[in-house]
């Protein structure tokens, strides 16, 4: 539920979700959040921290020597703790997914994105990447398609455009888009059984099959035509400097949906 401030009307939405800062409800619970899930999981995750995880840390994010590490483990968490509240809103969430990184399967993902909807962050966690997908039905239609293994090609292109929209300080929107195509691209060869076909061809051999409704494969044709030329690489609609992250959004969730769909057709 909003809080009682938004449902009358006192606070706009605008000043409520935290999209370009982070106040310090926010940081606090995201670290109390990393408290609980991690650094007080166990006893021996402390051992890990000093010689695993501080290495990899003072390496590849604080770009430091390995060495000038403090010797002690409390030491080592009170420097992270420093850096986490002295740094700006934007390397917290970098932090945080270097630790999803770090740790992957002993890290549970759903209590950060509790603590996000909770304090009202623009952001979620995403496989791994925070992203301003913030609609659970969007992000759980994400995660499902990225959770099936059966169709590594279809998966890799997904995963490459998500990785490709979520990069917060270099964005590639223009081949976000390329990727999210290629996806229901390489679906559509799989359930029409014609490997080098285009997906136009596709899916009208999906469609000639019963599979696929005639008003639906031709919306679908008609959007891939506007990003794609003859050879399905680009458009001039790729070639525009100003795509944004909505576009890419768009199409991130369009064809998300849409190989969901072709797959439910062999399932």
């Amino acid at each position: 539920m909003k809080p009682f401030s938004q449902r009358k009307g006192r606070k706009p939405v605008s000043e409520v979700i935290q999209i370009d800062s982070m106040n310090s409800e926010l940081r606090n619970s995201l670290w109390n959040t990393l408290t609980v899930e991690l650094w007080l999981h166990d006893q021996s995750l402390n051992h890990r921290l000093i010689e695993l995880f501080s290495a990899a840390l003072w390496s590849d994010f604080f770009k430091k020597p390995i060495d000038s590490r403090p010797k002690d483990n409390d030491l080592i968490l009170a420097h992270i703790r420093e850096r986490f509240f002295g740094c700006e809103w934007f390397e917290v969430y970098d932090f945080l997914e270097f630790v999803v990184g770090y740790f992957k399967s002993e890290l549970q993902l759903e209590p950060f994105n509790r603590t996000l909807e909770r304090e009202l962050s623009g952001y979620r966690f995403v496989s791994g990447h925070i992203t301003d997908i913030t609609n659970t039905q969007e992000r759980e239609m994400l995660e499902t398609a990225l959770a099936d293994s059966r169709f590594a090609g279809v998966d890799a292109h997904l995963q490459q455009a998500l990785d490709l929209y979520a990069k917060r300080e270099n964005p590639d929107y223009r081949n976000s888009i390329k990727e999210s195509i290629l996806a229901v691209e390489s679906m559509a060869r799989i359930v029409s059984e014609k490997p080098k076909a285009t997906l136009s061809d596709a899916l009208k051999a999906i469609e000639k099959n019963g599979l696929l409704h005639e008003a639906l494969k031709d919306g679908f044709i008609k959007l891939y035509g506007y990003t794609s030329d003859a050879d399905g690489i680009r458009h001039a609609m790729l070639d525009e400097p100003t795509l944004t992250a909505a576009d890419a959004r768009y199409f991130l969730l369009s064809c998300t949906s849409f190989v969901n769909y072709l797959k439910a057709q062999i399932a």
